[in-house]
């Protein structure tokens, strides 16, 4: 490589326009730690006189980023534009096939594209980087990749989303309704303005954890479809009964290997008040790694946000400046497996089901009798009576027992006459 290499960045977006300011700040740290120096050749973005935080060089400014491409020497391409497809795809692919080293902190790219552009990466033999993708500043993927590569992983876990998990920790702290917390958020820069929807329904958390399973368990992505769900439905009387049975919620993406088969999976838990994650408040993210012979690591801290991920985005830099030739995934294309889907009707574990019913005698024992009929057994039963609805709440945790048989029980019990609105179920750590 040579001693001066060529940048170029597409997207000045938040992230995109913090990042030009990096390299830009911090040439001379990085020529001491690389030996290299850098240049920003050329810049992209839809509208040039946008108002960004930090001034761009309009001189080296593209409205086409393809034509970065056609007229310019660039050795390492940044792309932050953050589609699965369109321009992001095809900017990165070009590159690619150009011999252009890519860095990139799009998750939805590489989580629906990143076996077909790492395979590329190899046959061109050029870096696809991508450490910002997931958990923004942890520098998770580079632990798994290089820090824990001779380990067997069996489970990677975590909160993979700060706005959820602000969204959580802020009702649970204020006593305030999910609406109110939200717009808090929106005002606050945590959740998007306009609309959030793919934080709040899980989709963010989800495409990170099949990059996660990708890492962990030399797998091809899967593309199977999985168990998915959000926060959206979760109230304050909820995470009001957790805080009182010493649990919080949490929304967790969880990929684990179950009798040698793939059981990935995004949803809101309750978790232990004492455990690690339960602890984990704000816009934190965290991420635990079950593995042989290691036994439990865990990385925490920021996780979204133009600064955790711009230094991501330049460890990335970094790695290339020094010489490091990696596969994308760890390892190269072809050792990548192709690993079975856990079949969800096997899936056992604890729940909470909340009832929201008439105030009659002998309702209880019609929800109970049907769960009975399924083998589900109760742990702990709490009946919370509100006398001037004459309506009440139960709350359930069971013992371990078949998820799908508590589901079709559930919609068995929706189904009467007593309850007044569909139970609400939320899975136990």
């Amino acid at each position: 490589m040579n001693k001066t290499i060529n940048i170029a960045v597409v997207g000045l977006g938040q992230i995109g326009n913090y990042l030009l300011n990096e390299l830009n700040t911090k040439k001379k740290d990085i020529e001491i730690k690389t030996g290299k120096k850098i240049n920003v050749v050329a810049i992209s973005a839809k509208n040039i006189n946008k108002k960004r935080k930090y001034k761009i060089n309009k001189k080296i400014f593209f409205k086409n980023p393809l034509n970065i491409l056609k007229s310019k020497k660039v050795d390492i391409l940044f792309e932050s534009i953050g589609v699965s497809d369109g321009i992001s795809k095809r900017i990165v692919e070009t590159a690619i096939k150009k011999r252009i080293h890519v860095i990139t902190p799009n998750k939805a790219l590489i989580s629906k594209h990143g076996d077909y552009l790492s395979n590329l990466a190899e046959k061109y033999k050029v870096n696809l980087e991508f450490e910002a993708s997931v958990a923004g500043g942890i520098p998770i993927l580079r632990t798994i990749k290089e820090g824990l590569a001779t380990n067997k992983i069996f489970k990677v876990y975590g909160i993979l989303n700060g706005t959820c998990n602000y969204i959580l920790s802020e009702m649970e702290k204020s006593n305030t309704q999910f609406s109110d917390v939200l717009k808090q958020a929106q005002n606050l820069g945590y959740a998007e303005p306009g609309n959030p929807k793919l934080d709040l329904n899980g989709y963010d958390a989800f495409a990170k954890i099949r990059i996660l399973s990708a890492l962990s368990f030399n797998n091809k992505i899967s593309k199977d479809k999985c168990l998915m769900e959000g926060i959206e439905n979760i109230s304050l009387k909820d995470v009001d009964v957790a805080n009182k049975l010493n649990f919080r919620i949490k929304l967790l993406g969880i990929s684990e290997i179950i009798n040698g088969k793939l059981f990935e999976r995004v949803h809101p838990c309750l978790v232990n008040k004492q455990s690690y994650i339960g602890n984990v408040n704000g816009v934190m993210n965290a991420v635990i790694t079950e593995g042989n012979p290691v036994g439990e690591s865990v990385l925490q801290g920021e996780g979204a946000g133009p600064g955790p991920t711009s230094s991501a985005l330049m460890s990335d830099l970094l790695s290339i400046l020094r010489g490091n030739i990696k596969f994308p995934f760890g390892i190269p294309n072809i050792k990548r497996k192709k690993i079975k889907i856990f079949n969800y009707d096997n899936y056992i574990n604890s729940l909470y089901l909340r009832f929201e019913v008439k105030d009659k005698p002998g309702v209880l024992a019609q929800i109970t009798n049907i769960l009975a009929k399924k083998n589900i057994s109760v742990e702990r039963l709490i009946q919370i009576p509100d006398v001037k609805n004459k309506t009440a709440s139960i709350i359930i945790i069971t013992h371990k027992s078949i998820e799908i048989d508590a589901q079709n029980c559930v919609k068995i019990i929706s189904k009467n006459k007593n309850i007044i609105k569909y139970p609400t179920l939320i899975r136990l750590l």
